[in-house]
């Protein structure tokens, strides 16, 4: 698997170039609704749920063997809001 796999896949699900794993199934499951061969033409849509099934396949990979960071700095950028209240609640008497 390489880049090229990957960006391919992502194209093909209709994602943007940050996703969750929730947008990735979520897209998923709505292009493979939408071309299901009990709702378009069965050779029509064989290739395209072959390619939407290769995709998410992929993707899925790619998620499972990437490594998460859990420094503060990396939970910071994925909750602000949180860190930002936390650290307020944490400092707010030093301001007085």
């Amino acid at each position: 698997m390489n880049f090229i796999d990957i960006d391919k896949a992502r194209k093909t699900l209709n994602l943007g170039e940050l996703a969750t794993i929730k947008e990735i199934k979520a897209n998923y499951r709505k292009l493979a609704v939408r071309h299901h061969p009990d709702k378009k033409g069965a050779e029509e849509s064989d290739e395209m749920m072959k390619e939407l099934n290769q995709a998410y396949k992929v993707l899925l990979d790619y998620c499972a063997a990437y490594k998460y960071s859990f420094k503060e700095d990396a939970v910071a950028n994925v909750y602000p809001y949180e860190e930002q209240m936390r650290k307020w609640k944490d400092n707010w008497f030093d301001s007085i």
